[in-house]
């Protein structure tokens, strides 16, 4: 059985639905291929108590987005449920629980199999997002059998985990969220600290992602030499959206308790081998702090800003500077390991020549070097903002008519 459209987009979650948004308002006959539900990452892949770090106003998707609390911070549960409200707001053509198997161009079309089905389009574009499968590295192998590891789409909660200490791998967003929610709970948490940035949640009085998009920090585009693999390794603000928002910087988690080692970098026999030189992490996020407030301050500066001084944003944290090389587990009583290192994005399905040496798409602004193949959903795509859900849908409203111009220029065929 095989199924012919113009365009097939692969993913429904925020990228491929604001892309079906502006797809349809062209009159441009399109389907979703979606491997689960809609916005699956977001319903079975979050655990319960995140929240988004970003306010409301910048969980936003073009059309029929209803917002009531802009301010607000939602959880990520009830992201995934404004997503399917959004998909029937929309009338968004999603087929759920059809993974994808295989793309290939075969003449001016490409043939994908989904789903135990043959579809066809002129044009196809990848909207898995950048969260593909969680990147862990291969050292965690060595780790004894009874230390339970957990990457971030499986966490589910400080209950679900072993009684016992707990490391978590990593210092950005996601990091510095589980360290703080684990340690609520009164376990021992120990912190291996990598990049990060330390940001304030407010800053002179406001909210700091209203002041990074009114400074245009937000707008930065894409640099044209841009490496995809660096973009999509940027490290993330340290904040929660949690209990109305907050910052996450090391120096809280360290006043809840939390244990601040260096780098981790590899394993033997159950001890793990860290970077001593914590404070050289330490200071890097200082020197992205300072910059990201330099930003705002040159911006507010040019507007003529009267709001209040804050001296207290610009005070270095007293923080350590060594940390131990060495981190025996089981002498420090940790049964659990939780690496929130990042993700890695996989296409093994995808037969035609578009990614890089490190297997990441290579794309100008969503297209990529073979025509009628589009990517939408990657940090950095278009600019800083594309690694945010509104930011997502400016982009998608940018790759609309280029696709548009593409199915143009292509020879008509018969869909």
């Amino acid at each position: 059985m095989s199924t012919a459209t113009r365009v097939l987009i692969l993913g429904a979650g925020q990228a491929g639905l604001a892309l079906s948004w502006s797809l349809s308002r062209r009159g441009i006959d399109h389907i979703l291929l979606e491997r689960g539900r809609v916005g699956e990452r977001w319903q079975s892949e979050r655990w319960p108590g995140l929240h988004l770090l970003t306010p409301n106003w910048m969980n936003r998707l073009p059309g029929p987005w209803a917002e009531k609390d802009p301010s607000g911070f939602i959880s990520a549960a009830e992201f995934g449920q404004r997503l399917d409200a959004y998909r029937k707001a929309i009338a968004a053509p999603v087929v759920t629980g059809c993974e994808v198997q295989l793309v290939e161009r075969e003449s001016d079309r490409f043939r994908v199999i989904a789903g135990g089905r043959q579809w066809f389009a002129r044009a196809v574009v990848i909207a898995t997002g950048a969260c593909d499968l969680p990147a862990v590295p291969e050292w965690a192998a060595a780790l004894p059998k009874e230390v339970t590891q957990v990457v971030p789409t499986r966490y589910r909660g400080a209950q679900a985990l072993p009684q016992g200490g707990v490391l978590v791998v990593g210092a950005s967003a996601t990091g510095v969220q589980l360290a703080a929610e684990i340690r609520a709970s009164g376990r021992p948490v120990t912190l291996a600290v990598g990049r990060h940035v330390r940001c304030p949640r407010r800053y002179r009085g406001r909210e700091i992602f209203d002041l990074l998009q009114d400074s245009g920090f937000l707008d930065a585009p894409r640099p044209p030499d841009a490496d995809a693999a660096q973009l999509l390794a940027l490290p993330s603000l340290q904040l929660t959206g949690s209990e109305g928002g907050g910052a996450l910087g090391l120096d809280r988690l360290r006043a809840m308790g939390v244990r601040l080692v260096g780098r981790a970098l590899g394993a033997e026999t159950g001890v793990l081998r860290l970077d001593p030189a914590l404070g050289a992490e330490v200071e890097a996020g200082e020197r992205r702090r300072r910059k990201l407030l330099t930003h705002v301050e040159t911006h507010l500066a040019l507007s003529g800003s009267a709001l209040p001084a804050d001296a207290d944003a610009w005070r270095r944290p007293e923080l350590p500077r060594h940390g131990p090389e060495r981190l025996d587990l089981a002498a420090a009583g940790i049964r659990s390991v939780i690496w929130a290192t990042g993700f890695r994005r996989a296409y093994p399905w995808l037969q035609v020549p578009v990614l890089t040496g490190a297997g990441e798409l290579e794309t100008q602004g969503g297209r990529t070097a073979v025509p009628g193949l589009y990517a939408l959903g990657l940090p950095f795509q278009r600019h800083r903002a594309s690694a945010f859900i509104h930011g997502v849908g400016r982009d998608a409203e940018a790759l609309a008519p280029v696709i548009a111009a593409g199915l143009r220029r292509a020879l008509p065929r018969a869909a």
